[in-house]
């Protein structure tokens, strides 16, 4: 969460939670009880929780318990409308919704579940395992394909701390910033890169992303492009500049299509300009994201037949 918009009570909200559920949920799974005094439910399911979580100590599970009246900004950023609410956090996200949860056998259930895919350092243990980045870039990259480019923002920041030198996390930054339409602190971050990261493969990616995304396109602009692209279906340049205008402004199905569609009609076109925009668009994406492979297998079809 940053601070530098909020009020001095915000503030020290925002640090109690650090001190209390993140920092701890970088090596552990914090299991984070949303309650109130005055609900009933939430003390009767106070016991459960505190024995699910002295009973699985050992591997690493502890529980943080957060009053609703008490803090009331952190529980408008979890969009808490109702108690008890419980998740699961794991380096500062949440990474399961124990809420429906409310026996033992259930809470062990989907806790066990948990713990099979992620690098929680047990009881016993603490430093002497390190969290598996790609893993953690991996859980990121799912947040940004799954329309939550915020929270992968704020998930690769965290692993950037633990991981300074791992670029595909600075990549990853990078992108999920310009997917959340944070472009000005996606080029910050790109230029804060040391110059020998920068020739990193991951980092041309989110330079190439970064490049596409060149400048804000407003929809009345789009709209415009949009227009006389499909009045000028000849003209390969309005096609071009549509294009353009349509990856940087998100829509890149539609930017994809019209590169795709001025490769059949004319590949050559700017010495293959289209052809070079689209392999770019690819880049920035990801050649292992499905889209592309998509995209990839449509633009081999127009190629070879």
């Amino acid at each position: 969460m940053a601070t530098n918009a909020l009020s001095i009570d915000e503030q020290k909200a925002v640090e109690r939670f650090r001190t209390d559920v993140v920092e701890p949920s970088m090596t552990k799974l914090v299991i984070l009880d949303f309650w109130a005094e005055w609900c009933g439910p939430c003390k009767a399911l106070t016991p459960t929780l505190e024995k699910v979580a002295a009973d699985y100590a050992d591997k690493g599970v502890v529980l943080a318990k957060l009053n609703v009246d008490e803090e009331p900004f952190i529980a408008a950023q979890f969009q808490v409308r109702s108690i008890p609410t419980v998740y699961a956090m794991y380096q500062g996200q949440p990474v399961a919704d124990l809420t429906q949860a409310r026996t033992e056998s259930q809470l062990k259930q989907m806790i066990d579940q948990i713990l099979e895919k992620l690098p929680v350092q047990g009881g016993d243990d603490a430093g002497s395992q390190a969290p598996d980045i790609d893993q953690l870039v991996a859980m990121a990259d799912q947040l940004v394909a799954d329309g939550d480019p915020e929270r992968a923002a704020a998930a690769f920041m965290q692993i950037a701390k633990m991981a300074p030198d791992n670029a595909s996390v600075h990549s990853g930054l990078i992108r999920a910033l310009l997917a959340a339409g944070h472009k000005e602190e996606a080029q910050t971050a790109f230029d804060a890169l040391p110059d020998d990261m920068k020739s990193d493969p991951a980092i041309a990616q989110a330079a190439s992303a970064l490049e596409l995304a060149g400048d804000d396109v407003d929809d009345s602009e789009l709209q415009a492009l949009r227009a006389a692209a499909a009045e000028r279906p000849g003209d390969m340049q309005a096609q071009f500049d549509f294009a353009q205008a349509a990856f940087a402004a998100g829509e890149r199905d539609e930017a994809a299509d019209t590169l795709l569609r001025m490769i059949e009609s004319d590949a050559a076109w700017e010495e293959g300009a289209a052809k070079a925009k689209l392999l770019q668009i690819f880049e920035a994406v990801g050649l292992e994201d499905p889209w592309v492979s998509d995209k990839r297998r449509k633009l081999s079809l127009i190629l070879f037949g």
